[in-house]
């Protein structure tokens, strides 16, 4: 019976001996193998491997503790290692898995997950754990221009590897732009075909532009147009959206062939114009707030994108105003007058003047033609200058309208700003907002006086003014200038030549035939030849009259015998 056992125990043994050395046979220097953690302590993890003895792991392999129990896949670096214990490695091991990982995405071009560890010469070192790391050029690092380098250090995204080497540290070349370009082929694939007119979409405020903003909807851009921004009036984008800001927009046109996309802000709401004329007509007086201001009006919103602009004329009745900013500004609550609107435009105007009583509904009543007055320069111009009458209300002096005689070049010769002068209402246009003043009509006109008292053919004397290579000027009754041109200064007998010229001297007195006056334009036509030609014709006649004997002789015969 003992014999029995004894051979029993032996057969068990030369089996598990057998079964040992089989397990051995499996197990090979190098092999990735699954075990199973079967202890752990401070400093290490031990971890079944299905060998003769248990391998151990230092606690530093692991990212995570793991739990009794759980599977670790492990290299075995030696099957025999000191004193026959099994060496093994899951640091090692892992590395091996991600080469594995890393070689199949190569081969595939599938993206995998990286990081951007720092930045080096000519782009980033990017990290995939596990010791791998590659190399990624600036210009492969994002689809837009990277304004800022160092931004983008830190950031996990996805990468193709397009070039991969095992064991050669930042040889592998990888491409965020790649992952990138492909995503976004995807997504705006995937829109354009799920997506239909009408529907809404979310998106990114991404850049603005002059007529609107684009919106990020997945790597590729919308347009949302100033026009499709509000139903009101829109100047700039900013005043609706933000960079950066996620909104929600309708899909108002999608063009397959160009990929053109184009969206909407105002159509997430009901067109308030369609009920305009239910709550607004002609004449209604309106409470509202300023909310733009233009340089010819300012912008009025009457109600929830209903705008209507206060044209800069019809600000007030009075004021010059160059800029509505003089009297508005954004968040003014004003009242307006609706005088009209265009619902094909969308358009509404309105009147803030229009609440008062206009001045120059008035004015020839207070100002009629004839009135003097005494009044302030406020404003000088080139051709002359501007008087205040009243609050709001300023008459024009022009620079014609100064002198009768003196030819003034320049306003501020008679006045200043600031001068109280005398003036009289020579014209009034109250449908053109003009009052026209005068200061010469304040005395008689010396035109007429000698238009009246010197006719064309008198004999007018008068004193040399100027002396100048077109004739001389000489001044006569009022201070008035009249010209002998060079040609007249001599009898119908002489001949001109430039000494004429020098016998004439300011201060001289000289006597000329009138030859025309001409009161509208202030021109007075003098001539010396003229008057020395009718003496002489006069100096004839006596002749003639004293040779009463033959009465045949004329005055062509005089001249006839005088030539001979």
């Amino acid at each position: 019976m003992s014999e029995k056992i004894e051979n029993k125990d032996t057969q068990m043994q030369n089996i598990m001996q057998e079964e040992y050395l089989k397990s051995l046979d499996g197990i090979e220097d190098g092999q990735l193998i699954t075990g199973s953690v079967v202890q752990i302590n401070n400093e290490y993890v031990f971890v079944d491997v299905g060998y003769k003895s248990e391998g151990r792991l230092s606690i530093d392999e692991f990212d995570q503790i793991p739990s009794v129990g759980d599977s670790v896949t492990v290299l075995i670096v030696n099957k025999e290692g000191k004193g026959g214990q099994i060496i093994i490695s899951k640091r090692r091991a892992d590395a091996l898995s991600k080469a594995k990982e890393l070689k199949k995405a190569a081969d595939e071009k599938t993206p995998v997950e990286g990081r951007f560890e720092k930045l080096i010469k000519g782009g980033y070192e990017v990290s995939f754990g596990k010791d791998y790391s590659g190399f990624c050029p600036l210009s492969k690092a994002d689809i837009n221009k990277i304004e800022n380098p160092e931004d983008l250090v830190g950031i996990s995204d996805y990468f193709i590897l397009e070039k991969f080497r095992i064991g050669s540290n930042l040889k592998t070349v990888v491409s965020r732009r790649a992952y990138l370009e492909n995503k976004i082929k995807e997504n705006k694939e995937k829109f354009f075909s799920t997506v239909k007119i009408g529907d809404v979409v979310e998106g990114t405020v991404k850049s603005f532009t002059s007529f609107g903003a684009f919106i990020d909807l997945g790597g590729f851009d919308g347009l949302l147009h100033l026009n499709d921004m509000s139903w009101g009036h829109v100047t700039r984008a900013k005043d609706y959206v933000k960079k950066g800001e996620k909104i929600r927009l309708r899909l108002l046109n999608l063009d397959p062939e160009t990929k053109r996309i184009n969206l909407s802000l105002k159509h997430m709401k009901e067109d308030p114009w369609l009920s305009f004329e239910n709550n607004f007509k002609v004449g209604d007086v309106i409470t509202a707030p300023v909310t733009k201001m233009a340089d010819f009006g300012a912008f009025i919103e009457i109600a929830p994108d209903i705008e209507g602009l206060a044209h800069i004329s019809e600000l007030s009745w009075t004021k010059h105003i160059t800029n509505p900013s003089e009297v508005l500004k954004v968040g003014d609550v004003v009242q307006c007058k609706i005088l009209g609107y265009d619902l094909d435009k969308k358009r509404v105007s309105l009147g803030i003047k229009q609440l008062e009583e206009n001045p120059w509904d008035t004015v020839s009543k207070r100002y009629p033609i004839g009135m003097q007055l005494s009044r302030p320069v406020v404003k000088i111009t080139n051709t002359g200058a501007f008087v205040n009458l009243e609050e709001g209300i300023d008459g024009f002096l022009h620079i014609d309208d100064v002198s009768w005689t003196k030819k003034i070049k320049n306003i501020s010769e008679f006045c200043k700003e600031g001068d109280v002068i005398d003036v009289v209402i020579t014209r009034v246009e109250p449908e053109n907002n003009r009052i026209r003043l005068g200061v010469k009509q304040l005395e008689n006109n010396p035109w007429q006086k000698l238009r009246h008292d010197y006719p064309k053919y008198s004999v007018i004397t008068g004193t040399v003014s100027e002396v100048n290579d077109f004739g001389v000027f000489v001044k006569v009754l009022g201070d008035i200038e009249g010209r002998i041109p060079k040609y007249n200064l001599v009898g119908p007998d002489e001949e001109y030549n430039d000494s004429v010229l020098k016998k004439f001297k300011i201060g001289d007195e000289v006597s000329a035939m009138v030859m025309d006056v001409d009161p509208k334009n202030q021109k007075l036509s003098l001539s010396i030849k003229e008057l020395i030609k009718k003496n002489q014709e006069s100096e004839v006649e006596k002749y003639m009259s004293n040779n009463s004997d033959d009465d045949t002789v004329t005055f062509a015969d005089l001249i006839s015998s005088k030539e001979r």
